[in-house]
């Protein structure tokens, strides 16, 4: 009785060890390309799916949004300013089966060439024009990234620069740049401060040339502010025209 279990225990172990390599589970965001003696068979998944050991490889595919940092690259800007410049690209694959047959490593050909197209899209423009209009350079990195990975079945949804590495040199330049910028903008708002003053004052002289009686007015508010602001007797001269009606 013992010799007829043997084979019966080694052939329910080759059914475990058979359903164990022929049955795969797959996440939501994974899918599975299958290849069955060399050639591709299918794109499965996700979920419950089934192969035929030995025969059939599959090679699994990660769908979901990846994040990666473009290390820092040496640039030389095309007004001759040599500075590190580093970015972050947004990529999925949206074609699991391009993704395998079509190139070797999606992942390593995608960060290869967001470093070339970095340094030669920088290398173009002027550090003005880097500064200031990142995002035009965010856009055009992106433009290029997505039309050279399309036959990959990789889809580059967004690419931002993170840092602009000047040299100390520049830095300082800037800073001085800077300052005296802001300079102008002081003494530019200082005289059109003194302007509209000045304009000012000539339209109040010319109304109270119109109008004596202002002036008076004006004369006594000012008699009337000196003895507030100070204790010390004040000699100063009263205009004859407040009495020519007494003097009538």
């Amino acid at each position: 009785m013992f010799g007829y279990s043997m084979p019966i225990i080694f052939v329910i172990a080759l059914v475990v060890m058979f359903l164990f390599s022929a049955i795969k589970i797959l996440n939501e965001y994974e899918r599975a390309v299958i290849f069955r003696l060399g050639r591709i068979r299918d794109v499965k998944g996700p979920g419950l799916i089934i192969i035929i050991p030995v025969i059939d490889r599959i090679v699994k595919i990660d769908m979901r949004t990846i994040t990666m940092d473009v290390p820092a690259q040496d640039v030389i800007t095309k007004d001759n300013v040599s500075i590190k410049v580093n970015a972050v690209i947004y990529f999925r694959v949206l074609d699991a089966n391009a993704a395998v047959v079509n190139v070797e490593n999606y992942l390593y050909a995608t960060s290869q060439l967001a470093q070339t197209t970095l340094r030669s899209v920088c290398g173009q423009v002027e550090l003005d024009e880097i500064l200031s209009e990142r995002e035009k350079i965010n856009l055009e990195l992106q433009t290029i990234l997505d039309r050279s990975t399309d036959p990959w079945g990789v889809k580059v949804s967004l690419v931002e620069v993170k840092h602009i590495d000047l040299p100390e040199e520049m830095k300082r330049a800037m800073a001085k740049q800077a300052e005296a910028e802001r300079e102008r903008r002081a003494k530019v708002i200082n005289a059109e401060g003194e302007f509209q003053a000045a304009q000012k004052l000539i339209e109040a002289a010319a109304l109270m040339e119109t109008q004596p009686m202002s002036l008076q007015l004006r004369y006594l508010q000012t008699l009337n502010q000196i003895a507030a602001e100070n204790n010390s007797t004040t000699v100063f001269p009263i205009p004859i025209d407040l009495f020519k009606h007494f003097l009538k």
